[in-house]
């Protein structure tokens, strides 16, 4: 008799399930929730907060019910969709992006759930993309250099506004009374778990990329102190919980979630995990130098390494990270195809969107055909990835946006080409920062929505002067997520001999063109000097803007908060 596992992949807009056999992989089923509340940027909704409440900018707010949702409808969806017995299925396994977190009461439950707090900002999730604590990380790494805190290498020598830290104090010091209710700041990954299982365990992935946990220990009382009194006590009081081992079980389905489910109650439940890490043993790929990049609205970059090395401007190196037993390297670009989709939602006109709909494409599609029968270079153009910051290398959420070499005559099909190539450029910069520190990528591999875009992995190619094989599975981080619930059930003694059964064989394999590739190493060049002068302080224009910027939004949003209130 075979059994099944369920992997569930919860992404930036929605959360996907897949059912996956055991004995070899196979996907039978899956079915995605559209999170009905989306991502809020700009405010808290009425139905919500009782009254509308405005957001600064850099702002990104989700609601946990929504992810409660995704249990109650994606699942049962795709069991009945692989047309198996549920009673046949052993474990359930999750992903989350990451660092996405919630605040919560010491039961779990979300501060943004109890009326006193419905319309307070910070009482909701901050997702990954949440950038607003960009002044409290830039006080985090400025202490932790001038102290010479010893976990500051392990993540490039800054720690990004995404983060555990510095979300956290952000909490504390723009909502003092919600922090102090606060009895449990929990990771999505961790919370959905203990939605399914009852116990609150904290994965070692998240609590060492994104919590700053290195060698057992997070940064000192005494350095939290030092950024704030108020901030003592942080991980002792807050943060401080059981570490559960990636592919180990957390607890065991409880009657509730079994019941939104429709799974049996007591099978496994796996420790939660991120979605780019989980997707490497999808990917097969579990060995070191073997890079895979899960390509979404963002890009994750994830590989493996056997020594530890400092990367500069890395996300974190963890010990067992993504794979038992050797050390997990991650960087990561803030905007991939977010930046897509801001163009093509704003900048095209609707003559392009009435020749897609003529010639039976997308928008997306419609201007790739047009982008790809450009010469290289031709359009004269060359941009800077950064409409969320920069992640990797230089970790500074202050940076932003820009096109340079614009005239009257430029098209919007050239425009989107020069984004697809600075998203390529962006990702050069990560793999020469790890090959330059000993941390050698091999191979690449790419998963996620945007490998479907041919042309896109063509310049990928081109640009990195490396091929590229893309994952055969449309569902990597599910069924990575699966392949651990496959382990947190006993089916597999570890995370390798699963990956070998159960992970998808490869799909594409883009093999750089040499022509292309010398053609790209000049546009590369004057991305290069446009990188460093923007981001390596040459200029500050783009500080400046960001501090004019939330000086406006945030006087303007104290008027209307007066309207509201008067």
């Amino acid at each position: 008799m075979d059994h099944y596992v369920v992997g569930v992949d919860y992404g930036t807009l929605s959360g996907r399930a897949v059912v996956v056999r055991v004995r070899d992989g196979r996907e039978l089923g899956s079915a995605v929730h559209e999170y009905p509340h989306a991502v809020l940027d700009r405010e808290l909704p009425a139905e919500l907060a009782g009254a509308v409440v405005g957001l600064p900018g850099e702002w990104a707010l989700q609601v946990p019910e929504d992810y409660r949702e995704v249990l109650r409808t994606a699942v049962p969806a795709a069991v009945k969709a692989a047309g198996i017995d549920p009673g046949h299925v052993i474990g359930i396994a999750t992903d989350f992006t990451a660092c996405t977190m919630v605040p919560t009461l010491a039961d779990g439950t979300p501060l943004s759930e109890l009326p006193e707090f419905a319309a307070e900002p910070h009482a909701y999730v901050k997702l990954w993309r949440h950038h607003a604590a960009q002044p409290q990380a830039d006080r985090i790494n400025a202490l932790a250099a001038e102290r010479g805190e010893p976990w500051l290498a392990r993540y490039g020598g800054l720690i990004s506004s995404e983060w555990e830290f510095a979300k956290g104090l952000q909490l504390l010091e723009e909502a003092p009374a919600a922090y102090a209710a606060m009895e449990r700041w929990v990771e999505a990954a961790d919370w959905i778990v203990w939605q399914l299982c009852g116990e609150y365990v904290r994965n070692a992935c998240t609590a060492g990329y994104k919590g700053i946990r290195q060698d057992g220990r997070y940064p000192s009382e005494e350095f939290l102190a030092a950024l704030n009194p108020g901030f003592e006590g942080f991980v002792r009081d807050k943060v401080e919980h059981p570490i559960g081992e990636l592919g180990a079980a957390a607890g065991l389905l409880t009657a509730e979630a079994a019941a939104w489910t429709g799974l049996p109650e007591g099978i496994a439940v796996a420790v939660g995990n991120v979605d780019a890490h989980v997707t490497a043993p999808a990917a097969r790929a579990v060995e070191p130098g073997q890079l895979v990049a899960i390509m979404g609205t963002s890009t994750c970059h994830v590989v493996n390494g056997g020594q530890l090395r400092e990367v500069p401007g890395m996300c974190g190196v963890v010990r067992g990270g993504i794979v038992p037993g050797l050390w997990g390297y991650e960087a990561g670009q803030s905007g991939v195809g977010d930046i897509f989709g801001w163009f093509t939602s704003g900048f095209v006109p609707p003559a392009y969107h009435e020749a897609a709909a003529a010639a039976g494409q997308s928008l997306h599609e419609h201007l790739t055909e047009l982008a790809a029968a450009q010469p290289i270079g031709g359009h004269g153009l060359v941009a800077l990835d950064w409409q969320s910051g920069n992640r990797s290398v230089l970790v500074d959420h202050e940076l932003s946006g820009l096109i340079l070499g614009l005239t009257l005559a430029t098209r919007p099909e050239e425009v989107y080409r020069a984004l697809l190539e600075a998203t390529a450029f962006g990702t050069r910069q990560i793999v020469e920062a790890f090959d330059g520190a000993g941390v050698p990528v091999r191979e690449f591999i790419a998963a996620g929505g945007l490998v479907k875009n041919r042309f896109l992995m063509q310049v990928y190619a081109d640009v990195l002067n490396l091929p590229i094989r893309t994952i055969g599975s449309a569902q990597g981080p599910a069924l990575g997520s699966a392949i651990h619930a496959a382990v947190a059930a006993g089916a597999y003694p570890d995370i390798r001999a699963a990956a070998a059964a159960m992970g998808s064989e490869p799909g594409d394999v883009y093999t750089p063109v040499p022509r292309n590739v010398a053609a790209y190493g000049a546009l590369y060049a004057e991305y290069r000097e446009l990188h460093d002068h923007f981001g390596r302080g040459a200029s500050e224009a783009m500080h400046r803007l960001k501090r004019i910027q939330r000086a406006a939004r945030t006087g303007r949003r104290a008027e209307k908060l007066a309207e509201v209130t008067a």
